[in-house]
């Protein structure tokens, strides 16, 4: 990874380079160096070039090919331990434990396979189905190509609304404004211009030096998008060569493990150590004991695949596979199964703002005079302003525009005729319309941000009467200001001026001496399901926190409308000073972060991490890529860009939080259903061991023939695959679950010998009552033990999946009462059947099956009595 990133940024400092040196270039040069012309290249030198350059395309890291998936799906280690277990088997004619073997490990990778691979190739038609072109001039005809057709050398138009599809020198331009967020996570948009460069006696060793890439005003970027505007250009560099492309280069490779995998890693490893060590002990045991050391291997050989949880990788991805299912229905896709657990597992979840917790649509909220009073002229103004100007009209027009539309504004537009307009730039932050009334002079009409309007205002209208702006009503509009931003409002001054009719062109030179109307307050309004979302979030152990690249005023309202506690807002300049210890410390004890850059935002989410936390993050742009690979689970929409779908383990078709809390509760059911099998295995196999050391030491015989424990453990398992369709119980649900490898190995020791004491029971029975205590009687002996150890095992899913009474106040879904019984009834029938013959069974008289009975009673009485005692001792269970 290490690696893979620093090539990464090699590769991007060589394209800034190549970004300056195409920025200091005059316009005749770069024609020259990329053998174009204003009429744009031939269509067969296009072809060569798309042949030469290849695809307009990021380097996303593509989905391995199906074979090589497959292959995949075995890297496991408990896959693995099976596999050299089988090779064993064969090689030692031990066919039965091939077959066995086999079928458990196909089984396990064919269900991975097949969900990862469904779920991959859902998320590639996504990304399929968004096609996006570029006008382009080639050989003098202007048209529509394929964003992917684009070559150096390509004479492209742009105009209000484009995505930038590649790194463009600017040939002309008229009031271009770009969002670069995209890019830099700055949310306001820059002006871009066809400047030529400056100073062509300068050294270019020093220029380069003294710039930064992303800051040249002649050139656009791949991934950004036209605000206003129109222009030329000339495409510098497409696909992996563009800044974009370096950027996407840097997060491809392997992602840092998640919580899930940490966990599954850490309760493999202690599982395959009690294997290493319980394994040859019984082996020794058996070889000094009985004296034939070949039978003694085959019965190490058949405990060390009953010590192994074979199914865990079938189980584990049934479940996953299962959750999958449902989040899918729910307009979920995932695209690695292991989120569902990491949603389980995550208590924090980082989202941004507008979108998420907010209707990503600005409406209208208060239109006011200087005193901040509902004043319905003001309404008019801004309606009539925003109505006749010819620009891109933003988000807050359309907001004026809607909702003046339910109002009795839109029949005064017939009462004007637009006269000019002078456009809004980033500079002055306002724009006007002039406009004429029934021949009655003319009407300036100009709306903007508050400083700038209050520098052109000479007067104010109060109540009806035009009076001097005085220092006094200044900072009565900055204070009324400050406290509608407080309250989330962002505010727009409206101001007129009426003049005499002249036919001379308006400009900025007329932008003054104008009279203050009074403000137009706009509102983004949370989304009516956020408050209960966060609410359930919350209830299910779930800290939600708020990282943003809006100002902490807005941020700070819309957070306590939703019903986050907002103590503090921490900026991104805050955050700067600090160290990763600091700021993880700080990160903890805060709510909202505001005007953040794309790097603050993946320092905030490896600081929850380091302090154990498993984190959530959910983004839509490039600048969110870093922090979607480095989150636990990474959320993204289907509208995201795509860096960030390939980032992303999951994909929200529609941006809900309710899904999210949906996919919590999925994602613990899930887990809760994988670590129910992983300590019924565990204790079960290791109480077996207990069973097995015992009777190896003092019997004349072997307790159970190899093929024997093959064919219990095969039972065993396949009882145990409808544990995916089990229920949790409600208090199992309520709070974030994580991996605990030391849960696990103190399950196994104290849930486990308790078999072992049954177990014994058995073998006394065997051994006195039944007279089985001959190598002539050992059948009678292995088949008593073979129904019992199978029964009790199969009862264990019953009383380890709850923490409550089983059967009476928790209750099993029906596929798992239904396999477990079938499990029992063919268990008792093996020793009575031809094929229980054949493996060296014999039928058990009647007088057995009474005491069978009070053994297994007594095995489920005395297991719900340790884990009322064990849950009171260390406050868990599962």
């Amino acid at each position: 990874m290490k690696t893979n990133k620093a090539n990464g940024e090699a590769w991007k400092h060589e394209i800034s380079e190549r970004l300056l040196k195409a920025s200091e270039c005059t316009i005749e040069e770069m024609m020259e160096e990329l053998s174009t012309s204003p009429e744009g290249l031939p269509q067969r030198v296009a072809q060569e070039r798309l042949e030469q350059y290849g695809s307009n395309r990021i380097a996303y890291e593509k989905p391995p090919v199906w074979f090589v998936q497959l292959l995949l799906c075995f890297k496991n280690p408990f896959i693995l331990i099976l596999l050299g277990l089988a090779l064993f088997s064969y090689f030692t004619d031990d066919t039965e434990a091939v077959i066995i073997i086999g079928t458990m490990v196909s089984i396990s990778v064919l269900i991975t396979f097949t969900q990862e691979y469904r779920s991959i190739r859902t998320a590639e038609k996504l990304k399929a189905m968004v096609k996006t072109t570029a006008t382009v001039t080639r050989q003098s005809l202007k048209q529509e190509i394929d964003m992917e057709d684009l070559v150096p050398g390509d004479i492209i138009h742009l105009s209000a609304g484009d995505l930038v599809p590649a790194d463009v020198r600017l040939l002309q331009s008229k009031d271009l404004f770009v969002s670069e967020s995209a890019l830099t996570g700055e949310a306001l948009p820059v002006e871009k211009q066809d400047t030529s460069p400056r100073g062509a006696a300068r050294s270019r060793v020093q220029h380069v030096k003294s710039r930064n890439a992303l800051e040249l005003s002649n050139m656009c970027y791949m991934g950004t998008n036209i605000i206003s505007g129109t222009a030329t250009g000339i495409v510098a560099s497409t696909g992996v060569s563009t800044y974009f492309g370096s950027m996407a280069k840097t997060l491809t490779g392997k992602r840092p493990p998640t919580s899930f995998d940490k966990g599954v890693n850490n309760v493999t490893f202690v599982l395959i150590r009690f294997i290493l060590i319980m394994v040859p002990v019984i082996f020794f045991i058996n070889g000094f004991t009985k004296g034939d050391w070949w039978e003694a291997f085959f019965f190490g050989l058949s405990v060390a695949v009953g010590l192994t949880p074979e199914m865990l990788p079938v189980i584990v991805t049934a479940n996953l596979a299962k959750g999958a299912s449902v989040m899918a229905r729910n307009k979920v896709v995932v695209k690695k199964l292991n989120a569902i657990q990491n949603f389980g597992a995550m208590n924090i979840l980082c989202t941004d703002k507008t979108g998420t917790l907010t209707q990503d649509k600005i409406i209208l909220e208060t239109y006011s005079d200087i005193h901040g009073n509902q004043d319905q002229t003001v309404l008019e103004y801004a309606y009539l302003n925003s109505y006749h100007q010819t620009g891109l009209k933003n988000l807050l027009d359309v907001a004026v525009l809607e909702h003046a539309e339910l109002t009795d504004v839109l029949v005064k537009r017939g009462n004007y005729t637009k006269i000019d307009e002078i456009p809004f730039d980033f500079n002055r932050r306002r724009m006007s319309v002039v406009l004429e009334k029934g021949g009655n002079g003319h009407l300036l009409i100009c709306k903007g941000a508050i400083e700038e309007i209050l520098s052109v205002c000479t007067h104010v209208s109060d109540q009806g009467e035009v009076v001097p702006l005085t220092p006094l009503f200044t900072v009565k509009a900055q204070q009324l200001v400050r406290k509608w931003n407080n309250d989330g409002l962002r505010v727009i001054a409206v101001a007129v001026k009426t003049t005499e009719r002249n036919d001379e062109p308006y400009g900025l030179k007329d932008e003054k001496d104008l009279v203050l109307v009074g403000y137009i307050g706009f509102l983004d309004p949370p989304k009516e399901t956020a408050a209960s979302a966060i609410r359930a979030l919350q209830q299910s152990g779930v800290e939600v926190k708020v990282l943003t690249g809006d100002n902490g005023a807005v941020a700070r309202k819309v957070c306590r409308e939703v019903g986050l506690q907002v103590d503090r807002v921490v900026l991104g300049s805050d955050i700067e000073r600090l160290n990763e210890v600091q700021l993880a410390v700080l990160a903890e004890r805060t709510t909202v972060f505001a005007k953040l850059n794309p790097l603050q935002k993946a320092r905030i989410v490896r600081a929850l991490q380091s302090k154990g936390h498993t984190v959530g993050f959910m983004g839509d742009g490039i600048n969110d890529a870093a922090s979607l690979r480095d989150a636990d689970v990474g959320i993204s929409v289907d509208t995201a860009v795509d860096i960030a779908k390939e980032s992303a383990d999951i994909i929200l078709l529609e941006k809900s939080l309710m899904v999210l809390e949906a996919g919590v509760i999925e994602g613990r059911q899930t887990f809760g259903n994988i670590v129910k099998y992983i300590k019924m295995t565990a204790s079960s196999n290791f109480g077996n061991v207990f069973s097995v050391l015992g009777a190896s030491a003092f019997l004349p015989f072997l307790p159970m023939l190899p093929i024997h424990l093959l064919i219990q453990n095969l039972f065993y398992d396949i009882s145990q695959l409808s544990i995916p369709w089990d229920r949790m119980d409600k208090e199992f649900l309520r709070k974030p679950r994580k991996w605990d490898a030391k849960s696990v190995g103190r399950f196994m020791l104290f849930i486990g010998p308790i078999s072992s004491i049954f177990d014994y029971a058995t073998y006394f029975l065997m051994y006195y009552v039944f007279a089985a205590n001959t190598s002539e009687a050992q059948s009678l002996f292995q088949s008593g033990w073979f129904i019992e150890g199978l029964l009790s095992q199969t009862l264990i899913v019953h009383m380890i999946r709850t923490e409550k009474i089983p059967f009476f106040q928790s209750r099993a879904s029906f596929p798992v009462i239904l396999l477990t019984s079938l499990i029992i009834m063919a268990g008792i029938y093996i020793p009575f059947s031809a094929f229980g013959a054949s493996i060296g069974l014999q039928p058990l008289p009647l007088s057995y099956f009474p005491w069978l009975v009070g053994i297994l009673l007594s095995y489920c009485v005395l297991t719900q009595l340790v884990k009322t005692w064990y849950i009171r001792k260390f406050n868990e269970w599962l």
